[in-house]
């Protein structure tokens, strides 16, 4: 290779024939050693070197590139209409004035990529095989659907009603399994999301395979990406993973457009090198696919190396610019600034300049490097190919800086796109932008289906059903149903022995799998490291120091038990991948994924909304939960707050557990309501560290515990509604009796498991009963259980007062109601000072419960000022939820002095 502006070109050649010399009678192994024996000595000599990118040109030489199968002109006919097609259902869209939006520009860029595959690479499940898992760029959704249209899997009415879905016979704007569940098989539109969730999902596959779960069969993750989506933390943080466990059954194209939504990605750099040299130094194969086969012959003449240094010098936002200026002004900026590069492209019509092609849009280079990825053997592969975004939709819309968000095109643009692809149309048929579908016999379906059941069938593809489980009865967790005999534990120490009951039932004990982020000490599940072991994609080649200890660090290739480190996306990302299992491999598992409350939804917040999307189910544990509960942390660590986050998402089914029996019959409801009535939810629970006696099973309670309230402890003489969740719970047990002890004042004590399925039941009642008015109505289950009793609600929570708010409007006969919740930051204190300090203490719920019955004129205001002075409150302590709450040094210490 020449390089321009060498000071000696013969002693670079001499250099490159001696290189050349080792390889062919030392082999690659001498010559990898001389390489890394230079290098390290340029390092010690402290010469600049940059050792992890190469030249920008393709990965694969044309010597090196295979034959590509298949009819190519007929490959790109279908490509046309595929091209055609995804425009015109976006258009249509937006056609009416509905302005429902749509995405051209991605897709057009990377329709060469997807075509590829589709044709040749993409196997989809069957009998005999898993099928290859595919994460689509979700704004490349209208080329995928336009595909499935020219299969006749798709409609006409389907493709007309893109982004029309309330009517049932629309098509999602982009890929959701929720909406789609027979079709997409991931959610990746929200950016980020689809690059760690495809690395997890790789790096699962591998764990089941290991473990024996299901058969090796090289299956493939292809996840399509944009090169501005790896501006997300989640797009590349995760691929040090890939690379450790070598993870070659992962292959990544990130479609190198230059552009992102609103530019260039790296108008003053280059996107493809930056991205090499951040894949190679994390373990991956590269395989660049840059140019097309429009510049072999020039790159073939360059011996000057002067085309070479052009590419490598030119920036991002250069080649944006030539893409929109055209040939001439290519032939000036880019080519003429070296002599030796003008006289290449001498011969060339400012047409033939602006004809030569990028590789992404050169389907023979992206065969070559699809079929070098399938034969990448223990290292995930990254495909970069430089396209340009808006690819053929005109010359007003290929790479300019808006186009991400054009959806719509005057009709000159739609002649020009026509005769770029030579499709069918005359200029009146252009208007109507028609859908166009060759007939059944034609050349181009049977073509296209044979391609298709070639690999195994049609793509994308979801499996909605699986076999079920063999649940336990519910006495599987008697040992806690009993309570602890007056032994304090916590519930998580109590949600322990819940998994480890299920991990010794024959049926499901495979499927049930432990997953932290690296804190399983912290939540009592170190004894499992070593009864399960901690799986480790390359076993454990080391003896750990604490290998004599009962309780020791043990690894193993078929470790059972996920330790994903101090990553919570990408052990929510494992989380997902196992609970989508039943669709991806027919083969359901429990994922039990138990974490820090406060790093849940608050951080992940993102992946637990795709998780709900992709129909996953499981457990997720959100320990040491509660404002108060984790006392000494602070600020940063106490959750009040998660609960209201999990709400948000549909198919979450929360609770807040005080008791460990509540616990167990919440697990087995879950259980049976996912593993065997088959619902695509998935449960969120809280628990806690505080150590109390676990009381048993009260009779009749589990109905009730399961739709999220039922009576604890009744008194019949009650004027007065307590409710309590979580650990506040037992502070309300306290409050009652402290009102019957000292103030004669009779409370019934209700333990409410789930403020949010209590809201969500009472919502599903209003509804129904606003659009039913002639049918007798029905009744909310909060309704249900107060409806009988008399006096006051009071509630108390270790969360938000807005967790308990919610069902204020379901309560029977408008009865009055009191909230006290832990609104504000955290800070770090005994649980006693802190539940004083937020007011959900015992003395706190009591003061509160006596100034509503003052207000109902039940009980004398004075009162309530004698129990707040009995009680020591704090009536001038700074408001908890208010910005000011938390006072200067110099305020404390005056406050301190005049108290």
């Amino acid at each position: 290779m020449a390089y321009y502006g060498d000071s000696d070109a013969q002693e670079t050649k001499e250099w490159q024939d001696a290189f050349d010399s080792v390889l062919q009678h030392m082999g690659t192994e001498r010559a990898a050693f001389l390489l890394e024996k230079l290098y390290q000595q340029a390092i010690s000599k402290h010469v600049p070197i940059q050792r992890l990118n190469t030249p920008y040109l393709n990965t694969i030489t044309v010597e090196e590139s295979p034959a590509m199968p298949g009819d190519q002109d007929m490959e790109r006919r279908i490509r046309a209409l595929i091209r055609w097609n995804a425009l015109a259902m976006v258009l249509r869209a937006n056609k009416t004035g509905d302005d429902l939006g749509g995405h051209l520009a991605s897709f057009a860029s990377s329709a060469t990529l997807y075509d590829v595959g589709f044709n040749h690479f993409f196997r989809a499940n069957s009998d005999n095989f898993g099928g290859d898992m595919i994460y689509y760029q979700g704004h490349c959704a209208p080329g995928i659907y336009a595909r499935s249209y020219l299969e006749g899997r798709l409609t006409e009415d389907q493709l007309n009603n893109f982004r029309r879905e309330v009517g049932g016979q629309g098509l999602s704007s982009y890929p959701h399994p929720y909406l789609m569940p027979d079709y997409w098989q991931f959610p990746t539109v929200s950016m980020g999301l689809g690059p760690i969730m495809s690395i997890y999902q790789a790096h699962i596959q591998k764990y089941l395979t290991n473990r024996g779960l299901i058969k090796d069969e090289n299956r493939k993750i292809w996840a399509y990406l944009g090169d501005g989506e790896m501006d997300e933390p989640e797009s590349l943080g995760a691929i040090s993973l890939a690379g450790r466990e070598k993870l070659d059954n992962l292959i990544w194209v990130v479609n190198c457009n230059l552009q992102r939504l609103d530019g260039p990605v790296r108008g003053n750099g280059k996107i493809i090198q930056e991205l090499e040299s951040l894949f190679r130094g994390a373990g991956w194969r590269v395989i660049k696919v840059v140019w097309g086969r429009h510049w072999d012959p020039l790159l073939d003449k360059d011996t000057s190396g002067a085309l070479k240094a052009r590419m490598d010098e030119a920036l991002d936002g250069d080649f944006q610019r030539y893409q929109v200026k055209g040939g001439a002004y290519t032939r000036e900026h880019f080519f003429g600034k070296y002599p030796e590069a003008e006289e290449l492209v001498k011969t060339l019509s400012d047409e033939d300049i602006d004809n030569l092609n990028r590789g992404g849009h050169d389907p023979y280079k992206v065969y070559a490097a699809y079929a070098a990825a399938m034969t990448s053997n223990g290292q995930p592969t990254v495909i970069l190919a430089k396209t340009v975004k808006g690819y053929g939709l005109s010359d007003e819309i290929e790479a300019v800086n808006k186009t991400h968000q054009i959806k719509k095109m005057h009709l000159e643009s739609l002649k020009y796109f026509r005769n770029r692809f030579n499709l069918p149309f005359t200029d009146d048929e252009l208007e109507e932008l028609p859908f166009y579908r060759p007939s059944e016999n034609s050349p181009e379906l049977k073509y296209l289906k044979a391609r298709r059941e070639a690999l195994g069938g049609y793509l994308p593809a979801r499996r909605k059903d699986s076999v079920a489980l063999e649940i336990p009865e519910l006495s599987i967790f008697d040992s806690v149903l009993k309570g602890s005999g007056g032994k304090e534990q916590s519930t998580t120490m109590v949600m322990v022995r819940l998994i480890a009951a299920l991990l010794k039932d024959k049926a499901i004990k495979d499927r049930v799998v432990p997953i932290v982020p690296d804190e399983a000490r912290t939540f009592g599940l170190e004894g499992m490291f070593r009864q399960l072991g901690i799986y480790a994609a390359h076993g454990q080649n080391y003896t750990p120091e604490d290998q004599e200890q009962l309780m020791n660090y043990r690894e193993a290739k078929d470790g059972h038990m996920l330790n994903e480190g101090i990553n919570e996306a990408g052990a929510m990302s494992a989380w997902a991948a196992l609970g989508t299992s039943y669709s991806t491999n027919n083969l359901p598992m429990i994922p039990m994924y138990m974490y820090y409350s406060m790093f849940g939804f608050q951080r992940i917040g993102d992946l637990a909304w795709a998780a709900g999307d992709a129909q996953a189910q499981g457990f997720l544990f959100g320990a040491t939960a509660g404002r108060t509960t984790l006392n000494g942390e602070g600020l940063q660590h106490q959750d009040g707050h998660s609960h209201i986050l999990a709400n948000t998402i549909p198919n979450c089914i929360s609770y807040d557990p005080c008791f460990g029996y509540e616990l167990a019959v919440i697990i087995h409801d879950g259980l049976e309501r996912m593993y065997v009535n088959q619902e695509r939810v998935f449960y969120y629970l809280t628990l806690m560290n505080e150590n109390y006696d676990q009381p048993a099973l009260p009779q009749d309670a589990i109905e009730g515990i399961k739709r999220g309230m039922y009576l604890f402890e009744k008194d019949d003489k009650a004027t007065v509604q307590l409710l309590g969740s979580g650990v506040i719970l037992r502070e309300v047990i306290k409050a009652a009796q402290i009102l019957r002890d000292e103030y004669q004042i009779h409370a019934n004590v209700w333990s409410v498991t789930s403020f949010n399925e209590l809201a969500r039941d009472g919502m599903a009642v209003e509804e129904f009963n606003r659009l039913h008015p002639l049918e007798d109505g029905k009744e909310s289950w909060v309704s249900q259980q107060l409806r009988d009793t008399n006096g006051i609600v009071v509630s108390a929570t270790d969360h938000m007062r807005a967790y308990s708010e919610q069902i204020r409007a379901y309560l029977p006969d408008n009865r009055p109601y009191v909230t006290l919740g832990t609104d504000g930051y955290g800070r770090s204190d005994t649980r006693a000072n802190l539940r004083s300090y937020f007011g959900v203490d015992a003395a706190h719920i009591v003061v509160a419960t006596l100034k509503k019955l003052a207000d109902e004129g039940e009980v004398d205001a004075r009162l309530v000022k004698d129990a707040i002075s009995t009680f020591e409150l704090d009536v001038d302590r700074p408001v908890a939820w208010l910005p000011q709450a938390h006072p200067t040094t110099q305020e404390v210490a005056a406050y301190t002095e005049e108290k």
